[in-house]
Parts: C-alpha cells; structure tokens; sequence
C-alpha cells in the first residue's frame, strides 16, 4: 500500500496492496491462475526507504522513546552534504522530533535503518509474508543502498550489504524463490559475491553501464555509441560464461527512456530499430527481461507543460532550474529523460485512452497509439510482436543460445557487432548492424543458412552489404 507519491514506490503498508489496483483477495486469485497457467509471479520489493506515512515512521517521528525510534537515520544535524537522488537536500528535518532524517529519494520516501536488527527482522517477516502467499520471487529496488558508511560518505553498497542480502534471503524458505538487484553500484566483484550460489544471496543482479551511455546529469545526452554499446555487453559476457553467473539481459524498464528513441531511429526505420536491438540482446548468455511495450516498439512520447508529468524526478528537476533555463530548453530535456516514456499506458488500440480503459488514466495516453498500437502491429507485415515470437522460438530451440559459449568475431567494421554461439556441434553466427550502411567482409565465414533477419531476407550471404539496422542470424 502506498501514498503514490513516488508511483509506488513509498510504501505505507508492506502487507498489503495498493487500493487502485485492488485487495489482497485479488492478488492470491492472481497467484492462483498464474500458477495454473505455468507462470511464476514477482513482487517488486523496496527495502530501502519507505513512506512516511508508514506507522513505523510516524512512531520514530515522535522522539527518541519509543520502540521505532532508531528505524531511520536521524542526526541532530546532517552528517554530510548529500543530495537526494530527486533532487534537492537528502536531509530532512523533523520538527516534531527536532532532527533531520535521511531520503535519498523523495522527502516522502524516508531510509530505513538496516543497522538496527528490529529493521532486519520487519523485512524478513514481510518477504516471508508474501512468500507465503506463493509469491515465487522478488525484484528488489536499490538493493545496495541498504548498507551504508556515513564516515566513508558511501551511501549504499556498505561493509554489511552481503550480510543483510544474505540474512533476507539466505533462508530454508526462501530457497525457491528467484531474486534479482536493482544495483547501480554493480561491478565485477560485487556480482560476484552476490550471484554465487555458495553465498545464498542473489539469483541475478541488473546493471546499468549499458544504460548510462551518454547520459549527463542535467538530463542531456553527450551522443550516444553504439561501438561503445557492443564493448560493454562482450565484457558482460565473458564475465557471466568465466563466472558461471546469470546475466540479465534488458534495455528497457520503468525508469528508463525508450530505448530505440535513444539509439536508434524511432521514425523511418523504427522497425528495424526495435528489431535489431531485440536481436543483440536476446540472442546472448542471459536472462531476457521484457519491459511493456518494447514488443510493440514502442517509442518516447511528450509533453507540451511541465503539469503532464508524473515522474517526481523530471518534476523536480524542472522546478529547480525554471528560472535558470528557458522553458522549451527544459521541456526538451525532460521529454527525453523523464520516466514517463516508459510509463504512458500500454496501447492496446487506436480507441480512446488506446484502449488502456474507458476513462482518463493516471498519466497522459502514449501520444503515437494510434499509429503504434498491438492491434495494428499484430495485424502489420513489419510487425514487431511476431519478430520477437520468432526470436524467442529461436533462442529455446538453439541450446547454444541459452547455454552455450560467446565468441566475438574481431576484425569487423566498428558499425557492426557480430558474435558467434556454440555448443557441441551447434554453431550460430549473429551479424548486427548500427545504423549505418556496411560492408561486412568477414574472413573464414563464407557459407551459413539464413535462420533469422528483420529485412525479410529468405536467403543472404553472410558476407556483403547491410543495410541500416539490419540483423541476419546464421547457422553454420
């Protein structure tokens, strides 16, 4: 349950459900015909702040005698100088109690204290709680915060991250269950320790380098590279297979902008855009992750006035530097980044609201439904639903996908990224093309049938021009 003050993401009530989207009668029936249908069902769990309106929090505001007095991080006056991820101070002061507490997102959205084993123990209790109801996994939200060092000025990814994971989830009932961090502190050792099944604490992690190319912190782009693109994943890569840990494969989720208006071309050839994206991706060593819409190709919207957005960021950013910037500079800005590309409601039609419901939604309608819908594309020649049916066939029937080795073919143009996948006797060739057009002129691959393209090839060679875009998977 939840204020919405962060969609969502400002818990008031653990145990309980949010009353816009139902009751907690609705959620065991929505358990009980996923489980019928074969399907598994994950929970996003936000461990590190909750709402203020919580009781625990409301009980702490009151003073230091009472039992929920050390839930949160309060200080008679800030121990440093850190800023709230949504802008502003993350140092909040409490009149009541006549100390600051620490949000490192929204005011509303106050740090938990991890330190205090009270804390520990509430949180066990709630994964239990949903655990019990068969919920089968958790996606949990900036994980690595949740251990702090105040001396050291780090907060999140702490000296006692690994034993707080480990405490949660590290349990008899808990051993089914499928988890994966949101961790933007990630790196090689990190996920290291916190996917290896000795540990018992991760299933997976995200991480976000791929995310993050281009990106300023005033909501700018520098430019992207999609050369840098393909770096990144082969060294994720060679990481996961060196490793023997699983590796999420995603390019888009609810906090991120759509990812073929960033690096590709979300006009013209949107198709091929979202097609050879979903190609680079999901045919790697990994876990594919699909966020709403992707399988459609869907793009980033817009909007006119600052009042249309819902993303407390984007909002906040505005607001801060209105009188500093000019008002279409910033919209631009905001358009571009703000996480509501991700969040405009699904299209289901070009019916009003596109057929999301019969009545105005929480936010404003995706502004191309009528042109970029799931009726039309499943209906389209070029449809992007189908393509990803395809892609997805392809990947469970070829074990090399799922299990086999990655090797990069070097010496190739740096506007494409090729790659081959092995196992046993089975031996996939993947040629991906950016957005320009090349000639591929690959030494020792001279013949391969033509399994996959985006081009509507029935047949090609694996040698010669590509068009922009363009992917075409071979078996050898």
């Amino acid at each position: 349950k939840s204020p919405n003050d962060d969609c969502g993401y400002d818990i008031s009530d653990y145990c309980d459900i949010m009353d816009e989207f139902g009751t907690l009668d609705d959620l065991k029936k929505l358990v009980k015909e996923m489980h019928g249908r074969g399907m598994k069902l994950i929970l996003d769990l936000v461990a590190n702040h909750s709402s203020t309106a919580h009781k625990w929090f409301q009980e702490s505001r009151k003073g230091k005698d009472n039992p929920y007095s050390d839930y949160y991080y309060w200080f008679d006056n800030p121990p440093n100088d850190w800023t709230a991820c949504f802008g502003g101070s993350a140092w909040e002061y409490e009149p009541l109690r006549n100390q600051y507490y620490l949000h490192s997102y929204a005011i509303s959205q106050a740090d938990l204290n991890w330190e205090n084993p009270k804390v520990r123990e509430e949180m066990k209790a709630v994964v239990d709680f949903w655990v019990a109801l068969g919920v089968d996994g958790f996606r949990c939200d900036v994980l690595d915060q949740i251990s702090k060092d105040f001396p050291k000025k780090l907060n999140g990814n702490g000296p006692r991250l690994h034993e707080f994971i480990h405490e949660l989830f590290g349990r008899p009932n808990c051993e089914h269950i499928f988890t994966v961090g949101e961790c933007w502190s990630a790196n090689e050792t990190n996920i290291r320790e916190l996917t290896l099944d000795s540990r018992k604490e991760l299933s997976t992690v995200f991480q976000f380098q791929h995310l993050s190319i281009g990106n300023r912190d005033d909501y700018g782009i520098t430019g992207v590279d999609l050369s840098q693109l393909k770096k990144i994943l082969v060294k994720w890569q060679h990481f996961a297979i060196e490793n023997d840990t699983l590796y999420t494969l995603f390019f888009e989720n609810h906090d991120q902008l759509r990812y073929i208006s960033k690096f590709g071309n979300d006009q013209e050839l949107r198709y091929e855009s979202a097609t050879m994206f979903a190609t680079q991706f999901f045919l790697l060593r990994g876990v594919p992750f699909l966020y709403q819409g992707q399988e459609i190709g869907m793009t980033n919207s817009y909007s006119k006035n600052i009042d249309e957005i819902r993303d407390i960021q984007a909002f906040n950013y505005y607001h801060e530097n209105k009188e500093r910037l000019p008002h279409d500079l910033l919209m631009k800005a905001v358009n571009f980044r703000n996480r509501d590309n991700a969040r405009r409601p699904m299209p289901w039609n070009d019916s009003a609201y596109a057929g999301f419901s019969t009545v105005e939604p929480w936010i404003p309608t995706y502004l191309r439904y009528q042109e970029i819908n799931v009726e039309k594309d499943l209906h389209s020649d070029r449809s992007v639903y189908k393509f990803y049916q395809n892609l997805l066939s392809l990947r469970k029937s070829h074990p090399s996908v799922t299990l086999g080795d990655f090797k990069e073919v070097q010496e190739v143009p740096e506007s494409c990224f090729v790659y081959e996948r092995i196992l046993g006797k089975e031996h996939l060739l993947v040629v991906i093309n950016f957005k320009d057009s090349t000639e591929l002129n690959l030494k020792g691959y001279s013949k391969g049938k033509l399994i996959l393209s985006n081009y509507d090839h029935k047949t090609r060679s694996i040698n010669g021009a590509y068009q922009p875009y363009e992917i075409a998977v071979f078996q050898l």
